[in-house]
């Protein structure tokens, strides 16, 4: 499998697929390998139905991890082993019909209110603020804050760059912020714990996705915001 995981991997970065995606899609292959025990050339169409019945029918996955799996599947055998199936036609799952949650402007400054560490705080507000999504909030560097314009310059999944308004307090919030830790490449770099004190290094990576969910969830189940769903913070 290992010559044709190195085709695969760079069959994807041939396609411009992020590393996040390309490490994804190897995990849904090597899992539908080992469930079928078999190597990969001697896979058949049918292994492959019956892999993704277990999964809907039986593991009970959610939509987007059946999704992520057949894309992964799909681009493997299509491409990496050049094979054709009908079945990875017919396996997509159906939508979902469950709708987000989406959190009123007062849901909305109750939570960020209770989070506790403000470079967290800082970095939730300009997401909520801006209508980011939560990596492109994470990874804002310092020069994609252009002040003479009052714009963020956002780099999007898919190399798909765009110009955000900056609303003024959230300029004047960053540049607080930025005067804490002075960090010369992240607006938001991870902070480090020393015992019960934070620090940041110069050299500090940007704030990473399970920290700044971690620091929502807690601030949620602090501010007694009560949802039945996993929530979307957006302005109404």
């Amino acid at each position: 499998m290992q010559p044709l995981r190195q085709r695969f991997i760079e069959d994807m970065r041939l396609a411009g697929l992020s590393a996040r995606t390309q490490e994804a899609y190897v995990h849904a292959v090597a899992r539908l390998l080992a469930w079928v025990g078999k190597p990969p050339r001697q896979v058949t169409e049918d292994d492959v139905r019956q892999h993704f019945l277990y999964l809907t029918h039986e593991q009970k996955v959610a939509r987007g991890t059946a999704t992520i799996a057949l894309c992964a599947v799909k681009r493997f055998f299509e491409i990496t082993l050049e094979r054709e199936w009908t079945t990875l036609a017919l396996a997509r799952p159906a939508p979902e019909t469950t709708l987000p949650v989406v959190l009123s402007r007062e849901e909305v400054a109750a939570i960020l209110s209770e989070v506790r560490m403000p470079i967290y705080r800082a970095c939730l507000t300009t997401i909520y603020a801006c209508g980011l999504r939560l990596m492109e909030g994470a990874r804002l560097g310092v020069a994609d804050i252009d002040a003479s314009r009052m714009a963020l310059h956002v780099r999007g999944k898919g190399n798909h760059d765009r110009a955000v308004p900056l609303p003024v307090a959230i300029l004047d919030m960053l540049r607080d912020l930025w005067r804490t830790h002075r960090s010369k490449t992240w607006v938001f770099p991870a902070p480090t714990r020393h015992g019960t004190s934070w620090s940041v290094a110069h050299d500090a990576g940007p704030l990473t996705r399970s920290s700044l969910q971690s620091a929502f969830r807690r601030a949620l189940s602090r501010s007694g915001v009560a949802i039945s769903a996993p929530a979307t913070i957006r302005s109404r």
